[in-house]
């Protein structure tokens, strides 16, 4: 079903119910599910079509709530300064506790805010981060508005908010390990990276 590009109380209750739902985000158009439900995260997988040994973003609503799910060392802690939120994801060890579905085979937890502020209060409305991928089957094109996503997902979604993403480009991964790893480069490049890391 289309809904308006508002935090509804029906597009929060769907989330804390294990609903899900696709919306525009700063990169490219996400789907949704709240973190820590196991079949919502099983029909993730499956309408992804994505193989379940590859975790998903953890999207937060803000930058102090990291802290609760990422070990953040003083590295960490510049790149979130200087690129959250944004069109920045981080790598980072995760802390103990979190849902097994969330973190890797390496012990690690993919992290983003959106810098897009429907995005940040649907999730602080909601409560708790949500796991959110593109909006596409595994190795296709992303999907960019709303036409888009109903085309690819017909009723396989619960909520599909009207819009389109901005940038079109998936953003920036890195993998904070004793190196600096980039996963995928977006806007955000390898230089911006290194200059915020070589800052005193």
């Amino acid at each position: 079903m289309l809904v308006e590009k508002v935090v509804s109380d029906e597009l929060v209750k769907t989330l804390q119910n294990g609903g899900l739902i696709a919306f525009p985000t700063e990169t490219v158009f996400g789907l949704g599910v709240i973190f820590d439900n196991k079949e919502s995260y099983d029909r993730l997988i499956k309408v992804k079509r994505r193989p379940p040994e590859k975790p998903f973003t953890l999207m937060c609503g803000k930058k102090e709530d990291i802290e609760k799910y990422a070990l953040v060392d003083e590295r960490a802690k510049k790149l979130i300064d200087a690129f959250m939120p944004g069109q920045f994801t981080i790598i980072l060890k995760a802390k103990e506790g979190l849902p097994s579905w969330v973190v890797s085979q390496e012990g690690n937890v993919g992290i983003r805010i959106s810098d897009d502020l429907f995005v940040k209060e649907m999730i602080n409305k909601v409560g708790k981060p949500l796991l959110v991928p593109s909006a596409n089957k595994s190795g296709e094109k992303p999907a960019i508005n709303h036409q888009e996503v109903a085309s690819i997902f017909e009723n396989e979604v619960d909520l599909i908010v009207k819009g389109k993403s901005e940038s079109n480009t998936p953003s920036t991964i890195v993998l904070l390990t004793d190196k600096v790893i980039i996963i995928r480069e977006g806007l955000i490049s390898k230089l911006d990276i290194d200059k915020v890391l070589e800052a005193k």
